[in-house]
C-alpha cells in the first residue's frame, strides 16, 4: 500500500510540474529549479524529523519555535568569534536533543498529550528566542564571512544545492533507521497501539523518547541551514508555521495522524509537491497571502486520502 501511495504522489508530482511547466514556462528555469531545490533541502530536513514523531502517534508543534530559538543563539555564537563554528554546530545539536528529550520524557513518563506538550514548547521556545535578542533581529555583523560553514550550507556542488544534498544523505540514513532497524519496527508497532506494543515486549517509553530526541536533532540541524540561509533573525517572525510545512509534507507523504504509518521516501515526495505547489503559486501570481488556504487544503486532502485507503484496507 506504501508503494502504491508513493508511485501516486510521484505522478502527481509530475503531472502538476507539467502543468506549471506549460502554463509558465520559467518553472524549468535553471535558476528557478535551484531555489526549489534548495527550499526542498532545507524543509525536507525538519519534515523527516515531524514524521518520526507522527509515526509514533504523537505530534511536533514546536518545530518552527525551536528553529527560532537555536538560530538565535547559533548567530550570537558565531558572531561573538569565541566558539569555532564547529563547536556552535554541535551545542545547537545538544540543545536539539535535550528538547526532544524533554518532550519525549513529558509525554511517555509523565503521560501527557504530545499536542498539548508541544503547544507549550511552541510558546515558551519563542518566547525565549525573543527575550534573548530583546525582540530585536539577530544578525551576523557587517562584513562578517565563514567560509567552509557558508558552503556546506548555502553553497552548491555542480550546481545541486549542499541544502539538498543534506537533506538527501540524512534521509537516507533516517530511511535505514526507520525501515532497515529494531528501533523502526518498534516505534511502527508503538505507533499502531501503544498498549499491545508493551505487552509484547517493547520498551515503548525510550521508543518514544527516542523518536522525540531524533526529532529535535534534526530540527536542530535545520535551524542551523536556515540561519545561514537567511543570515538573519527576527524572533518573532522566523520560523512560524513551519511545523504546518513540516506536518502536510508527511501526511501528503503517507504519514497517518493516528500513527504507526509512513515512510522517508513518502515524506520527501511530500516536501517536493508542497515546494512545487508553492512555486505555482509565486509563477503564476497567485497572492501570497493563500500560501496558508493552500496548504490548509493539501493537509484536508491528505486526510482524506489517509481515511479512504484505510476504509478500503479494513474492508472485508
Amino acid at each position: 500500500m506504501t508503494n502504491r501511495k508513493n508511485l501516486g504522489l510521484l505522478l502527481l508530482i509530475l503531472a502538476v510540474g507539467a502543468t506549471v511547466a506549460l502554463i509558465n514556462p520559467r518553472f524549468l528555469a535553471p535558476v528557478n529549479l535551484s531555489n526549489t531545490a534548495n527550499l526542498v533541502g532545507l524543509f525536507g530536513i525538519f519534515a523527516v524529523a515531524q514524521a518520526f514523531v507522527i509515526i509514533s502517534g504523537g505530534i511536533e508543534l514546536s518545530a518552527g519555535s525551536v528553529i527560532a530559538l537555536l538560530g538565535v543563539l547559533f548567530v550570537d555564537l558565531i558572531a561573538t568569534e569565541t566558539l569555532s563554528p564547529l563547536v556552535c554546530f554541535l551545542a545547537m545539536l545538544a540543545m536539539g536533543a535535550v528538547i526532544g528529550f524533554i518532550h519525549g520524557w513529558l509525554v511517555a513518563r509523565l503521560g501527557l498529550q504530545p499536542f498539548v506538550v508541544t503547544l507549550c514548547g511552541l510558546l515558551i521556545y519563542r518566547g525565549l528566542a525573543r527575550y534573548y535578542t530583546e525582540d530585536a533581529t539577530a544578525g551576523f555583523p557587517f562584513g562578517a564571512s565563514f567560509p567552509t560553514l557558508e558552503w556546506i550550507t548555502t553553497g552548491r556542488i555542480l550546481g545541486v544545492p549542499n541544502s539538498l544534498t543534506a537533506f538527501v544523505v540524512l534521509a537516507l540514513i533516517m530511511g535505514v533507521v526507520l525501515h532497515r532497524s529494531a528501533y523502526g519496527r518498534y516505534l511502527f508497532a508503538t505507533g499502531r497501539n501503544e498498549e499491545a506494543a508493551r505487552y509484547s515486549g517493547v520498551p515503548t517509553a525510550r521508543i518514544l523518547i527516542a523518536a522525540y530526541v531524533i526529532s529535535g536533532v534534526l530540527t536542530a540541524i535545520a535551524a542551523v541551514y536556515f540561519a545561514m540561509y537567511t543570515r538573519s533573525i527576527s524572533p518573532s517572525s522566523h520560523g512560524n508555521f513551519y511545523e504546518l510545512y513540516a506536518i502536510a509534507a508527511a501526511v501528503l507523504g503517507g504519514c497517518s495522524l493516528r500513527g504507526g504509518e509512513g515512510s522517508i521516501v513518502g515524506v520527501a515526495l511530500g516536501v517536493v509537491l508542497l515546494q512545487v505547489l508553492q512555486n505555482l503559486v509565486n509563477l503564476l501570481g497567485i497572492p501570497s497571502s493563500l500560501n496558508f488556504a493552500v496548504m490548509g487544503s493539501v493537509i484536508l486532502a491528505g486526510v482524506l486520502a489517509d481515511n479512504h485507503f484505510l476504509r478500503r484496507r479494513d474492508r472485508p
